[in-house]
This record gives structure tokens, C-alpha cells and sequence, in this order.
């Protein structure tokens, strides 16, 4: 199964994933899309079978510096917009393992996703 993860090195979060992954032997790519990018193409399709509420970390320090009139009238358009623009904005990480997606690190849910209960 190939399975990359996306996000940024330096987050607290990404790097409990990457100890978890390591433990558990699953090798995988990092995608690190404040350093590459991330296209147009690949967030939409995240979007569309997990929806943009679920990626856009409100809560990320970038999203609440907006300017308020960034941050009202959200719909999926202008969120997948601030995060193009500003990947920081997206919640991290996500992980494709084999065309299944998971957002966020929990360590039960990524032992079910690779069945090591």
C-alpha cells in the first residue's frame, strides 16, 4: 500500500505521526506542502470526499490573523481558496494510505486505518 503523508515537518502533530508510523514499521512519503505546494487538483479532491470543514483549521494561528472580512461568509470556494494560499490552513496532518484518507493524528484511527489493533 503506498501511503504519504501531508503537512508540515515542524508541527507538533505531524511529528507524534511520524513516531507513530515509524513504530509501527509503515513506510511512507512526506509531502511537505508549505515547502512544495500543494496543487489545486489534490485539495479539491480531498474536499470533496471529506469536505472543506473538516480541512480548514480554523483554530491555525494564519486563519485567525485574517482579516475578518477573509473570515466571514466562509463557503467552500473561498476556503479552498485561503488554503491554497495559505497551506498553514489546512489540518494536518492528512494522510493517504492507499487512497483512504485520514485528518489529524489519532493514534486508534491510524491502528484501525493499518488494521494493528
Amino acid at each position: 500500500m503506498s501511503v504519504t503523508i501531508y503537512g508540515i515537518r515542524n508541527c507538533d502533530t505531524m511529528k507524534k505521526a511520524f513516531a507513530w508510523l515509524d513504530g509501527h514499521g509503515v513506510a511512507y512519503a512526506f509531502h511537505d506542502y508549505r515547502a512544495d505546494g500543494l496543487s489545486a487538483a489534490t485539495l479539491n479532491g480531498w474536499t470533496k470526499r471529506l469536505g472543506w470543514e473538516v480541512l480548514l483549521n480554523k483554530s491555525s494561528s494564519t486563519f485567525r490573523a485574517l482579516p475578518e472580512a477573509d473570515r466571514a461568509g466562509l463557503d467552500e470556494a473561498k476556503a479552498l481558496a485561503l488554503m491554497l494560499a495559505s497551506p498553514t490552513m489546512i489540518r494536518r496532518p492528512v494522510l493517504d494510505a492507499g487512497g483512504r484518507l485520514s485528518v489529524g493524528f489519532r493514534p486508534d484511527a491510524y491502528a484501525a486505518l493499518f488494521s494493528m489493533r
